[in-house]
């Protein structure tokens, strides 16, 4: 006989997970299902053990730059074995903290694979042995995603890696061609680049980052370039050979072709929905290109049935996942007054050297939805916390609505941005204008500053620069 729940789960990443601990403290019987590790590839292979690993990446940066600092340091190396571990540690840490959040909020946690199996009904099965029945009115979805592979290009788990081998290295690499140019190719093109990695970047499209703004893009790229990166755009691999522990890539840009040989090849061009053996067959729920498509609160075309997170549609980030598993559960609950998600009041992170972070509207994007725009800029030298911190570069970006003072967007890239962009993104919720950025105070001496002189120069009133 089936087990009852007021609400079960499939897949306990930071969508899923966080789902079900709203769910719990609303009062419902919860029941999540997890076929590998509590925290899903964002706690176990994802968003936290990478930062990790840059973390390392960039304490050996600095080290090696101690004498920028009056600071003397001899012999520096690193070990990638204990660079591996710390990161599994941290990525271990943190499952386990899932694992106590669960049996705090007296959540069931199944071990196994789901399957719809009919109107309200789950089944959970582990190594083709079932594990147990489960029924309930509401069923989310947060199975998640994996790495894309290219036709002709697979990854081997040895050559050619995904995410997960790029965070195991058995040893560093001497060459590594990275393909594709969004977060996850940059974020270890500059992790094995600080490490003193020979990287090649591969991109497509005719700039890095694609996503954001154009301006951050080019001054991320001769960020990169400084750093030693080749960075190759408006390119494509079109062949490959793999010799005995090396890669040669035929690379096509411009009309030439060119090749390169690597020690590995790392694969960072999109993900995958993970839809398959789930049942959707048998229902109403709509996959396009491997996603599922969802309206408003996670609803899908089945009545009963939710998706959240990097299984639906972009932005694929761990925050939009953990917002869109509570509002979910929410209004299955039937709360008043929960709030729609406005995807534009989405902060996204790169954690690179030099960190990008942005939210709203590009200044492109904003032009092309008939804004009037203005543009405030204003760059880290000058600011006297980043002078002393010794990171200078970057750049903070604003692009307001000329008429009505609404801040469209936010752009930055520097040292630290990512803790700073999440001040654009509450002046975003608050649907702030430009009067209120400028009458608030910034402290000094932070990096915080130079968002406040960034609103002030798009009203030419920029007063350290």
């Amino acid at each position: 006989m089936a087990e009852n729940f007021d609400i079960v789960i499939i897949g306990s990443g930071p969508g899923g997970y966080v789902a079900a601990i709203r769910a719990a403290q609303l009062g419902k019987k919860t029941a999540i299902v997890e076929r590998e590790n509590l925290g899903g590839i964002c706690l176990n292979w994802g968003c936290i053990p990478t930062k990790a690993l840059l973390r390392s990446a960039e304490i050996y940066h600095n080290m090696k730059n101690a004498a920028a600092y009056g600071l003397s340091a001899e012999k520096i190396s690193y070990d990638p074995s204990k660079v591996v571990e710390r990161s599994r540690k941290v990525a271990n840490q943190l499952s386990n903290g899932v694992k106590f959040l669960m049996k705090k909020h007296k959540i069931t946690v199944f071990d196994g694979d789901a399957k719809l199996a009919g109107k309200g009904k789950v089944t959970v099965t582990k190594g083709g042995k079932p594990v147990a029945d489960l029924a309930s009115p509401a069923i989310i979805l947060a199975t998640g995603a994996r790495a894309r592979a290219l036709p002709g290009l697979e990854p081997d788990g040895k050559l050619v890696w995904t995410y997960r081998e790029a965070m195991v290295p058995p040893a560093m690499p001497k060459s590594l061609l990275v393909i594709g140019s969004g977060a996850i190719g940059i974020e270890f093109a500059s992790f094995y680049r600080n490490f003193g990695v020979e990287v090649t970047v591969v991109e497509v499209m005719d700039r890095v980052l694609p996503v954001e703004d154009a301006e951050i893009s080019a001054f991320a790229k001769k960020a990169f370039e400084k750093q030693g990166m080749k960075i190759m755009l408006s390119a494509t691999v079109k062949a490959h050979k793999k010799g005995a522990d090396n890669v040669t890539a035929t690379i096509e840009a411009g009309g030439k072709s060119s090749d390169i040989t690597v020690d590995r090849v790392i694969l960072a061009v999109g993900i995958v929905g993970n839809v398959e053996n789930l049942g959707l067959e048998g229902t109403q729920v709509k996959v396009e290109k491997t996603h599922v498509v969802t309206e408003e609160w996670g609803v899908t075309g089945e009545p009963g049935i939710y998706a959240i997170g990097d299984l639906t549609g972009p932005p694929w980030l761990a925050h939009k996942a953990m917002h869109e598993g509570v509002i979910c559960v929410e209004k299955i609950a039937g709360l008043k007054g929960v709030h729609a998600m406005n995807k534009d009041n989405i902060p996204g992170c790169t954690y690179c050297l030099p960190q990008v972070a942005s939210v709203g509207l590009t200044e492109a994007a904003a032009k092309a939805k008939g804004h009037e725009v203005k543009v405030g800029r204003f760059p880290f030298i000058g600011n006297g916390k980043a002078i002393a911190l010794g990171e200078p570069e970057g750049l903070v970006k604003t692009v307001f609505d000329a008429k009505t003072g609404e801040l469209l967007g936010a752009h930055m890239i520097g040292a630290e941005v990512t803790e700073l962009i999440q001040g654009y993104a509450i002046a975003r919720t608050l649907e702030t204008t430009e009067a209120e950025l400028i009458a608030t105070v910034f402290p000094h001496p932070t990096l915080s500053e130079m968002m406040h002189e960034s609103v002030l120069d798009a009203y030419g009133r920029a007063l350290h620069i």
